[in-house]
């Protein structure tokens, strides 16, 4: 047995294990199998604000955007596997890992309020999003008022998450979600998109002009600033300390990568939707309806309702993710514990909630709304990300399992990208 870094017994990496090959890995089929922690983050970065993005960039630039989803789902899988390596060796949540990062009082006190601040942004952005696709769902249908909608779903979430018990109801909405993914992925072969412009928009990179807002959205759906903080917990529970550590880490990448890839393809296929229904003709995308005349070759006049039932099935899973990953942020920085029931940890989720509601209910332009949160999202992510990659350089935390000389380069690559366009945007260069 060899001790983790807070003290508790962990199997060696070097254990065996049943059902695994002789390494102690499992072979991948069994690993896939271990799908989870990724899944939720697949389903958070998948919300309303990633299709509405995918669809409106497709809309407006047609396929030569599709680098910056290439680029944001690999930069997802190498920010999310250095969370997901935090909480498997380093049994800490991105939150609590940061707070014991900083010896010096004044640059610990400005480091965490830094921290705050970012994840402040990020998740009422999140939350104004989530919210409002949620409630554009319902509108869809029911016919209701989009307002009346938000105040709904406000209430349910709260609702779900003051009395934690919204684990099947989340499970059946990242169902509707992955059936919504699988239509928008067989409506893009079905519109038979230029396969030569696609593959020549994914791997040159090109900025039009005005597509910066867009593509920090692109970006910032993906890579969620929040996700980084709800992995490093999350994978402590998928895989406690008795799981011999190289077999979690497998699992754990696996799971990783898997879930996001999968992600970054089905934006893709929104992205190519958009681009096929509606790039270069007078059309524009104003509301959801609109979004949901991409799935018209597939489905036809039941197009409206399955999107419907996606969208909000998105919106709704994201609503709860968003306010619950920034408690938890919120708490691991403050040094709060781990209680849900805290009041604490209650009152930071509500606010996070209730604000991004506010947002959307007096938001006249839902569309318009949802990039632009996407967007002051993705400008938060560089200011995380340099504190994941100088947390995951901690020998005390990690032991042999530091952020290699690849991961810190990889990386630094990923907040050099998103920083530089936000500061090509911030000043109009582009």
């Amino acid at each position: 047995m060899t001790s983790d870094p807070n003290g508790s017994d962990r199997p060696a990496s070097s254990s065996s294990a049943e059902h695994t090959d002789d390494s102690g890995r499992g072979t991948f089929p069994q690993r896939l199998k271990k799908l989870g922690p990724g899944l939720i983050v697949m389903a958070a970065f998948m919300g309303p604000g990633s299709v509405t993005t995918a669809s409106v960039a497709g809309a407006d630039y047609g396929f030569v955007v599709l680098w910056s989803v290439v680029f944001a789902t690999v930069a997802t899988i190498i920010l999310q596997e250095m969370a997901a390596r935090l909480g498997v060796v380093g049994r800490q949540s991105l939150g609590e890992a940061l707070r014991t990062t900083f010896a010096n009082p004044i640059v610990k006190a400005f480091l965490i309020g830094l921290t705050l601040l970012a994840i402040g942004v990020g998740g009422f952005s999140f939350a104004t999003g989530n919210v409002t696709g949620a409630s554009q769902g319902i509108s869809i249908l029911t016919g209701i008022d989009s307002r009346i909608a938000i105040v709904l779903t406000v209430v349910a979430v709260a609702s779900l998450l003051w009395f934690g018990r919204y684990k099947v109801i989340e499970r059946v909405l990242i169902a509707l979600v992955m059936l919504m993914s699988i239509t928008f992925l067989a409506t893009a072969v079905i519109v038979r998109p230029d396969v030569g412009e696609m593959l020549r928009g994914l791997v040159v990179p090109s900025v039009p002009s005005g597509s910066l807002i867009v593509l920090i959205g692109l970006i910032g759906s993906a890579v969620v600033p929040y996700n980084l903080f709800l992995h490093s917990r999350s994978v402590q529970e998928q895989w406690p300390a008795s799981v011999p550590t190289e077999r979690a880490l497998a699992e754990a990448r696996t799971d990783t990568w898997f879930s996001i890839t999968i992600g970054g393809l089905i934006t893709v296929a929104i992205l190519a939707t958009g681009a096929a229904a509606f790039f270069g003709s007078d059309r524009n995308i104003e509301n959801a309806v609109d979004m949901a005349q991409q799935l018209e070759p597939t489905l036809g006049t039941a197009a409206e309702v399955l999107f419907g039932l996606g969208f909000f099935g998105a919106g709704f899973t994201s609503a709860i993710t968003a306010p619950f990953a920034a408690a938890i942020a919120v708490s691991g920085v403050l040094g709060w514990g781990r209680d849900m029931t805290d009041m604490r940890f209650r009152a930071v989720w509500l606010t996070v909630l209730i604000g991004g509601a506010l947002m959307a209910f007096f938001s006249a332009d839902p569309v318009a709304l949802i990039i632009a949160t996407q967007y002051a999202a993705g400008l938060s992510l560089p200011v995380l990300a340099i504190f994941l990659i100088i947390v995951m350089n901690r020998r005390d935390v990690l032991g042999d399992h530091v952020n290699t000389v690849t991961a810190n380069v990889l990386g630094g690559l990923v907040v050099v990208g998103v920083g530089a366009l936000g500061v090509l945007q911030i000043f109009g260069i582009v």
